[in-house]
């Protein structure tokens, strides 16, 4: 009969009779005690040492299974103890946000819960006072409303949702026909922030930031991040039509925010681009849509007053439509230089080609000259990029390995003819009005 030992869980070991060894005093293979003293007692060392390989054999075996359950122990162990902590995370009661507005000298703090009202409360013990400070985000407990953890700040999901670009790969050669505003552009925002001490050996303090304005297409945002690449600056691009928002103290909410996020991201360029959308001129509102768009606007006034020329943050922005502008964002103090974007010229639209067709594959019939002379003076470097492209299409389209004349006159035919046809048939259908 086999007896056999077991607790029920999954891992221990069973052991029955037949794994134990028991001496047995019976002769080994016919020989008898007496009869060949030497011989049995030979035969019985060499049984002897046989059994005892088997038991070490067997020792290895439980102890290997002994650590194997053990492991699984402690495993089973972890995870009761993490599935209790879990539970006790489920159990314990939501706590409310809230906001510091100040700090008294008794240790209690003035603050603004997420539902409204003010409270004077406490502070709970193992929260680190010192570290806390007016506009800090807590977290209150839902009975006393005491203060239970300081929360890290937050940024609102349309800042995160900005175009953040750690190191541009755009440089000044990638912009061209521009040069003199270019100039304007570094002597603002690049000689600030790498070389400082021109300005405090002369005694001046820099341009706190410059608005650029001209006709689409013409670079605007292609400067901000060739600039944000030579100054080794974060970019940070965000539309002024994002900055509008529905209820009141949300856009200006975002503003502070943004400017927040360029200050943590120092040294960084803030492009903001269509300022026109939050920085119209204004006037007597009549609807609380356009009240709420001026108090964006005096948030964005306020938070450049608050920023010193010379630290590392400079603020870029761009607009098609600067004669909509209000007068206090153009005044010195705010965008102190005001640099108009032209529509290239002749030369500058050779430059622009120049500068889209280096890494194309062209053949040696084209002539860049004379396309800058076809695209005509309307014709902006996005239009000449968009006219590279297609003439690279058209080669591809043939399976040419390289671009020739006849696709870039093709391209310019398909791209801006149908502005300048557009706009003929405009002009005879007046006439004949």
């Amino acid at each position: 009969m086999r007896v056999s030992r077991s607790s029920g869980r999954t891992g221990l070991v069973r052991v029955s009779e037949d794994d134990i060894f028991t001496p047995s005093p019976l002769p080994l293979d016919g020989i008898v005690p007496g009869e060949d003293d030497e011989r049995y007692l030979v035969e019985r060392v060499k049984h002897l040492e046989e059994r005892n390989a088997q038991l070490r054999d067997q020792k290895r075996r439980l102890e290997t299974q002994y650590r194997n359950a053990e492991n699984d122990r402690q495993r089973l162990a972890r995870e009761i103890k993490h599935i209790k902590a879990e539970m006790e995370k489920l159990k314990s009661p939501p706590l409310i946000v809230g906001y510091v507005k100040d700090i008294l000298e008794d240790g209690r703090v003035v603050l603004k819960s997420s539902t409204g009202p003010h409270f004077v409360v406490h502070v709970a013990d193992f929260v680190d006072r010192a570290q806390m400070k007016a506009g800090d985000r807590v977290s209150l407990n839902q009975q006393s409303l005491s203060v239970v953890g300081v929360l890290p700040a937050s940024l609102d999901p349309a800042v995160y949702g900005a175009e953040v670009v750690e190191h541009p790969t755009v440089t000044y050669e990638d912009v061209g026909g521009i040069k003199a505003q270019l100039q304007e552009i570094r002597e603002a925002i690049e000689l600030p922030m790498n070389r400082p001490e021109l300005f405090e050996r002369v005694g001046i303090d820099p341009p706190k930031g410059i608005l650029l304005h001209g006709p689409p297409g013409t670079g605007k945002t292609l400067i901000a991040k060739a600039v944000a690449h030579h100054t080794n600056a974060t970019f940070i691009k965000l539309a002024g039509s994002e900055l509008v928002q529905k209820y009141i103290g949300e856009g200006a909410r975002l503003v502070r925010e943004l400017f927040q996020m360029a200050r943590a991201k120092a040294p960084s360029i803030l492009f903001i681009d269509e300022l026109d959308a939050i920085g119209a001129s204004r006037y007597e509102a009549s609807t609380s849509g356009d009240r709420e768009v001026q108090r964006t606007l005096m948030q964005l006034l306020s938070e450049m007053d608050g920023f010193s020329p010379r630290g590392d943050v400079k603020i870029i922005a761009a607009t098609n439509r600067p004669d909509m502008l209000d007068s206090a964002l153009t005044r010195p103090g705010r965008f102190d230089r005001l640099i108009e974007i032209p529509k290239p010229d002749l030369d500058s639209r050779r430059e622009i080609f120049a500068i889209h067709t280096r890494r194309m594959s062209v053949a040696l019939d084209v002539d860049l000259a004379r396309l800058a002379l076809q695209v005509g003076e309307d014709a902006t470097g996005a239009d000449i990029k968009a006219v590279c492209t297609e003439a690279g299409m058209f080669a591809i389209r043939e399976e040419r390995d390289s671009v020739a004349m006849a696709d870039f006159e093709k391209s310019i035919r398909k791209l801006l003819g149908q502005k300048i046809g557009g706009a003929q048939n405009l002009h005879k259908d007046s006439a004949f009005a």
